[in-house]
């Protein structure tokens, strides 16, 4: 089983010049905890994580310098250190050089990665452009979904790519919502926000002409709690 039987698509992205306090709204609109920065070509530029976040001024919780932390900082990291809590730009406090992985990479490969570098999930790309993201709980489902010594055909491929475009019309936010198909059988995963969401999943997916059943493991979120940190 490779990648892109696996990873959640479309994924939501933000651009080089999106703001603050636009990526903190979309992470919570979207249940997420960090968002690609894309360019116009669809190259990964860097990501923005609700840890880049933590350190504000608009909630307080930005560093102040100490004397003696000073003894153990570099000339180069304190500019750094403040544009990251200041800037007002994903560009500006984006988290560089991020790793990524290829769709054809297999879900060894991926665990791989996630595990050397301790990260949680990863851009997925196909002739250097972002196609996907993929988590540690996609590569579970992953299992999950597949029997012993199973792997998906090409025709689970193609069915998994028509059953994402019908998520997608049915107006389902496939943001948090990932569908594995073997052996004709459609697995979806995730959580959605409303009841009415999550069964307009299970009638897209088994809408799609070839589908031969549909194991629907869909949640529905709580009412969100929105953070006031950005309020006027």
């Amino acid at each position: 089983m490779q990648v892109k039987d696996v990873m959640q698509r479309p994924v939501v992205t933000v651009s080089p010049a999106t703001t603050v306090r636009e990526i903190a709204e979309l992470l919570l609109e979207k249940r997420i905890s960090a968002v690609p920065v894309v360019d116009e070509a669809g190259q990964v530029q860097g990501i923005v994580s609700e840890g880049d976040l933590m350190r504000r001024p608009e909630t307080g919780t930005e560093r102040h310098p100490s004397w003696w932390l000073d003894l153990f900082t570099t000339r180069a990291e304190r500019p750094a250190d403040f544009i990251k809590s200041h800037g007002m730009l994903a560009r500006e406090v984006m988290t560089r050089n991020v790793v990524t992985v290829d769709e054809e990479a297999s879900l060894e490969e991926v665990a791989a990665e996630l595990e050397r570098h301790r990260i949680k999930r990863v851009p997925v790309l196909r002739d250097a452009k972002l196609v996907g993201i993929v988590s540690r709980a996609d590569l579970l489902r992953g299992i999950v979904s597949r029997k012993a010594g199973e792997s998906p055909t090409v025709d689970d491929r193609e069915l998994k790519r028509a059953v994402d475009r019908a998520l997608g019309e049915a107006g389902v936010d496939t943001a948090f919502v990932s569908a594995v198909v073997t052996n004709g059988v459609v697995h979806l995963w995730g959580g959605v926000n409303t009841r009415q969401e999550k069964e307009a999943a299970g009638v897209a997916a088994r809408s799609v002409p070839g589908v031969k059943d549909v194991q629907d493991e869909i949640g529905v979120f709580p009412p969100i709690v929105r953070s006031t940190m950005w309020a006027e």
